[in-house]
């Protein structure tokens, strides 16, 4: 498939610089806020490297070095649920159906990670990650092209771009406010199991956004370490599947 961006020679077309502007912004304020940059890209190594360079490298003078890491070890779930910490970022180049990838960006919110995913081909479901950077082509050559490194590249300066405007590292008035969010406080968070109960009946450690809580899991029986659930008012009411959905085995 040919897209219209690419017909008339335009390697970023208006909705990709739209998602680019978005995603930028939200790197800008999670760094100024403290935020390490976690990458992954189980299938392209390298593109791995070179965004954590691309982010903590300082190759323009006065330009801040952002702090970046590459995850590269075999299993990068584990390795970013160790890294990362809330308010953190996890970015990942890969293609919308790699396992690792997709297991990351659906675990990330427990960790209180921002996700961004940068790809080709068949885009990931609406939601699958905070920002999605897709390249719109059936071409499997794309990943090795520069089309993927100009993503980044535009990343980082559109990141340090809103460096340079203080007034947009604040968060809108509009962004969720714990003591009165909806979503937040009505609805279930997203959890995964740290330590399973000791005995029966009772709680299980649980991390989420927020840190680490021990969580009443009774209603969902049997629970094990890493497990997905929601939880709601100091309970775990559900239990998510590898798909994402809901299940009470």
């Amino acid at each position: 498939m040919t897209t219209t961006a690419e017909a008339g020679g335009h390697l970023v077309d208006t909705d990709l610089s739209a998602d680019l502007a978005a995603a930028a912004l939200s790197l800008a304020r999670r760094f100024h806020d403290g935020a390490t940059l976690w990458v992954i890209s189980p299938q392209w190594e390298p593109h791995a490297h070179h965004v954590a360079v691309e982010f903590v490298h300082p190759v323009i003078m006065g330009k801040r070095a952002l702090p970046s890491v590459a995850l590269v070890e075999p299993d990068p779930v584990a390795q970013a649920r160790v890294a990362s910490r809330p308010g953190d970022i996890l970015l990942a180049v890969a293609s919308a159906n790699e396992p690792a990838v997709v297991d990351a960006m659906r675990r990330a919110p427990a960790w209180g990670a921002m996700t961004l995913w940068i790809g080709a081909g068949a885009r990931p479901p609406a939601g699958a990650a905070n920002h999605i950077l897709w390249v719109d082509s059936d071409d499997p050559m794309v990943p090795a092209t520069g089309r993927f490194v100009l993503m980044y590249h535009l990343l980082w300066e559109l990141t340090h771009v809103c460096f340079e405007h203080s007034g947009l590292l604040k968060p809108d008035a509009e962004e969720c406010d714990e003591t009165v969010c909806v979503t937040c406080s009505d609805e279930g968070r997203l959890g995964e199991v740290v330590i399973e109960p000791a005995e029966p009946l009772g709680p299980a450690l649980v991390r989420t956004a927020a840190g680490e809580e021990w969580v009443d899991v009774s209603v969902l029986g049997d629970v094990q370490p890493n497990d997905l659930v929601l939880v709601h008012a100091g309970a775990a009411i559900t239990r998510l599947d590898d798909a994402g959905q809901e299940t009470n085995r």
